[in-house]
């Protein structure tokens, strides 16, 4: 049987510590008890974000001032298909007032959410695990005695995830860095990615794989870890990323890069055109540091991803 899609917007409203707000379904609704993030229905003549807007005020009596695109998933429920945009609420005016639901909860990242779960909403769940700052280290370059001291500092300003891409190194200083890396950040329930080295990720404990784009695109199967992300350049890699199910991409470079000095730049216009709508997490690559976070997430980028930018080292 054939369902007509319903386009739905969806708000992740975000308070300065990282934690979003959730509504349950009232009694009187479908889905009732059920938990989700507000929003509703796109009324004809609406954009999505002003449909959003609109829902806000309605429901939690708020004005929105600053609204960033984000992720776009469908979901099949029995009584209805629905596309559903969901958009950070980065700030907003006014004090919640919630006119619809039973019950409102902010929710930490790193703490369980409330259950049961709106089904579609679920897989944003783990997208909001995902920290928002990536390093790759680049101990080849370093020594990687200076790329695990750089680790350890930035661990301790917050850096919860690290990508390992050091084919330049022998296998076992591979090896030693990832172990002495896995060490760390799980201290603090931060996160090891290796780059395309699937045997190391499993020796040494990593939390999932990264897949560069040559591999990305002859992968049909999904590898088996929590966390599988991938390297991106086009649309087409993009979007085979998002069918092999995966958690998140890398896209760039978005800026002129040291690393690769002869490759074009994106530029934050084509950034957002090619990550525009897709169903995981995006983030931002290529002469990049945290001092970009803003201007990333406002081009719909989950995150930032960097290598210079992230350890202090220049060059």
């Amino acid at each position: 049987m054939t369902r007509k899609l319903v386009d739905v917007a969806a708000g992740v409203l975000l308070r300065a510590d990282g934690s979003y707000l959730l509504g349950q379904r009232a009694a009187d609704t479908v889905y009732a008890g059920y938990w989700e993030f507000p929003g509703g229905k796109v009324e004809p003549g609406e954009t999505p974000a002003q449909a959003l807007c609109r829902e806000l005020e309605e429901e939690l009596g708020i004005r929105v001032t600053r609204l960033r695109p984000w992720l776009r998933r469908e979901h099949l429920y029995e009584h209805a298909h629905v596309r559903l945009h969901f958009f950070e609420v980065a700030a907003w005016e006014g004090e919640l007032d919630d006119r619809v639901h039973s019950a409102l909860a902010w929710v930490r990242p790193v703490d369980p959410a409330p259950a049961p779960m709106l089904p579609a909403n679920g897989p944003i769940l783990k997208a909001l695990r995902l920290p928002r700052l990536m390093g790759i280290t680049q101990a080849a370059r370093l020594g990687v005695d200076a790329q695990l001291a750089a680790a350890e500092r930035e661990i301790g300003h917050g850096l919860r995830l690290v990508q390992l891409r050091e084919s330049g190194l022998d296998e076992g200083a591979r090896e030693v860095l990832a172990r002495e890396l896995a060490a760390r950040l799980h201290a603090c329930d931060g996160l090891l990615v290796v780059n395309g080295d699937v045997a190391l990720a499993a020796r040494v404990g990593a939390d999932g794989v990264h897949l560069p784009a040559r591999l990305l695109m002859t992968t049909q199967l999904r590898p088996a870890f929590e966390w599988v992300g991938a390297s991106c350049h086009t649309r087409a890699e993009l979007e085979h990323a998002a069918a092999l199910g995966l958690d998140y991409a890398l896209l760039g470079p978005v800026q002129p890069t040291a690393t690769h000095p002869d490759q074009a730049a994106l530029g934050w216009s084509d950034f957002a055109a090619l990550c525009a709508g897709l169903p995981l997490p995006v983030f931002a690559l290529g002469g990049l540091g945290s001092a970009d976070m803003d201007r990333a997430r406002d081009a719909g980028a989950h995150g930032i991803a960097a290598i210079r930018g992230v350890w202090g080292v220049a060059g």
